[in-house]
């Protein structure tokens, strides 16, 4: 089985080991694509290592065709399209995974909007519509707005009606933003944040992958009884934290893994994010947005463009059949 490699921080395909059977609780799936996720860009430069028990191939979402099913699976057939939510494996050629990080792909969707749906999305939904329990009419803010991240919670605000503003790096990321649906646009490199943010009238729930100092700054604009979730250090591991204005305005700051969540937990996650908008994604009414598709052989390409926070939603690599 061919599988993505790691050696001294650069990656490289090479024949593995052949997967075992599926597990009761898992299905094979024979890949046919795999979004890129700047996790993985952390595991391969040696800063976030796979979780306990987890493979140490990256790759934390794929799509492709059931292969194998495990004794206990009834959800699954053999040869259904489906994408799959993973805690690594996912550039390989196959992947085992338990069948409830597992979903049907909608009929009209390619390969490549599958493999870029469920990290992005699921990241999205636990964080501000389960962890932050977002209510009708708050508003929501996300830094990388137009990251795969940025886009998926975009349109999931827009169809449940809660106003978001996305901030941005450029203007072309603003005009996408809008596109997908974002109530407002920030550049930061041309708008101060802070007055911007009191201007609209503030925002109850922040979506932060940045860390740093950017933390403090949230807390100027956050509404009483706001939620700042931290998903992520893309800016720096330290910051600053006004206690003082944490404790008079009832502010909470919630940090938040995805990757290293039990199956059951994510299956849950799944499931409700399903529930609530699983009408949405039949239709096409919400859907990932593709940036780029890069073949196998250019997965140093893939990567280097994630890196450079070039995308405009999801970057994919297509697998070899």
């Amino acid at each position: 089985m061919q599988a993505l490699q790691l050696s001294e921080g650069k990656v490289h395909w090479s024949e593995v080991q052949p997967l075992p059977q599926p597990a009761g609780n898992e299905v094979t799936v024979k890949v046919s694509s795999v979004g890129v996720n700047r996790a993985d860009l952390m595991q391969i430069a040696g800063k976030y290592p796979p979780p306990p028990g987890a493979s140490d191939i990256p790759g934390l979402e794929v799509s492709g065709i059931v292969a194998e099913v495990g004794s206990s699976v009834s959800s699954l057939q053999k040869g259904q399209r489906v994408a799959a939510l993973l805690a690594g494996g996912g550039f390989a050629e196959y992947v085992n995974v338990p069948a409830e990080q597992v979903l049907l792909v909608p009929g009209n969707w390619t390969d490549e909007m599958a493999a870029g749906w469920l990290e992005t999305f699921a990241t999205a939904y636990l964080n501000v519509f389960m962890l932050a329990n977002l209510q009708p009419k708050e508003s929501v803010m996300t830094h990388a707005g137009a990251s795969g991240v940025g886009s998926s919670l975009i349109q999931l605000c827009r169809e449940s009606g809660n106003p978001i503003t996305a901030v941005v790096g450029s203007s072309d990321k603003e005009i996408f933003c809008k596109e997908l649906g974002a109530t407002d646009t920030i550049n930061r490199y041309q708008q101060d944040i802070i007055e911007t943010m009191k201007d609209i009238g503030g925002v109850d729930v922040v979506l932060n992958p940045v860390a740093g100092d950017s933390i403090g700054k949230d807390q100027h604009y956050l509404n009483q009884d706001g939620r700042i979730i931290l998903i992520g250090l893309m800016g720096a591991r330290e910051g600053t934290v006004d206690f003082g204005r944490m404790l008079m305005k009832r502010q909470r700051i919630i940090g938040s893994t995805l990757r290293s969540l039990a199956p059951e937990r994510k299956g849950e996650i799944l499931t409700q994010m399903w529930q609530q908008f699983g009408p949405q994604f039949t239709s096409g009414a919400i859907q990932p947005v593709i940036d780029k598709t890069f073949e196998q052989t250019d997965i140093q390409q893939a990567l280097d463009y994630v890196a450079a926070n070039k995308t405009q939603g999801k970057v994919v690599v297509k697998i070899d059949r």
